[in-house]
């Protein structure tokens, strides 16, 4: 009897292509996302502030900065907060690790233990971590707003090719040098406000997406070499 065909693995291989396609990413390269439209995104993690703690004095200076920053903007940005499970895995790990490097038995049994409560309080409490996020946009030359029946159509038929792929590469140079002014322009205003702004480099920028996309497999499998990644649907 001939053996049936292993028909699981060629589905498999068939949702992981089209997953691929109806993502908007076509590649991240030098700090940047490169959409399969032509445009370029970067970003920018910023830091968080406890507004309520300041003097009505630093609240009004506050106030009058981001005013400020928001009139100096002459281009759309996008705001994003991102709540994910507190993740101290390599912590405990390194606490684990202190415990068996104890010549005293008491002071080891004492660290395992705290590893233990702190698992147990994550898991029962789901302390919950926020990380706050600003997209910065340039979109290719000629690019318009499309209608919501222009966006189905593109959702019907997002397929990529290699002429799209060619002319993302000659639009890049170009695109990449006027994100960078644009990058520079808002760390400027937010560090102005008072907030921390780190730009995401290439790898950061992987790992947060293989984060969004793969939720579950990222507390289990922790990212490493960004090459050696398996992402769901081999989307980056």
């Amino acid at each position: 009897d001939k053996k049936p065909p292993d028909t699981v693995r060629k589905r498999k291989k068939q949702e992981n292509s089209a997953v691929q396609k109806f993502l908007p990413i076509a590649e991240i390269k030098q700090d940047a996302i490169i959409l399969k439209n032509g445009g370029v995104r970067a970003v920018l993690e910023v830091g968080s502030m406890n507004f309520n703690l300041k003097s009505e004095d630093e609240q009004m200076a506050i106030l009058s900065s981001y005013q400020a920053f928001v009139n100096t903007i002459t281009f759309p940005i996008q705001i994003v907060i991102r709540s994910s499970k507190l993740n101290v895995d390599g912590y405990l790990q390194d606490m684990r690790n202190r415990a068996e490097q104890q010549s005293n038995p008491l002071l080891k049994e004492n660290t395992l233990e705290y590893c233990a409560f702190i698992e147990r309080l994550i898991d029962v409490g789901e302390i919950m971590e926020k990380h706050f996020y600003v997209v910065v946009p340039v979109d290719a030359p000629g690019s318009k707003k499309t209608s919501f029946f222009q966006k189905y159509m593109e959702w019907l038929s997002p397929a990529d090719t290699k002429a799209k792929a060619q002319a993302r590469q000659r639009l890049f140079e170009e695109l990449s040098k006027q994100l960078t002014d644009r990058v520079t322009l808002i760390q400027i205003g937010l560090e102005n406000i008072g907030l921390s702004v780190d730009r995401l480099e290439t790898k950061e920028l992987i790992k947060l997406f293989y984060n969004i996309y793969n939720q579950e497999l990222a507390q289990r499998q922790k990212v490493g070499d960004p090459s050696e990644l398996k992402l769901a649907g081999e989307v980056l």
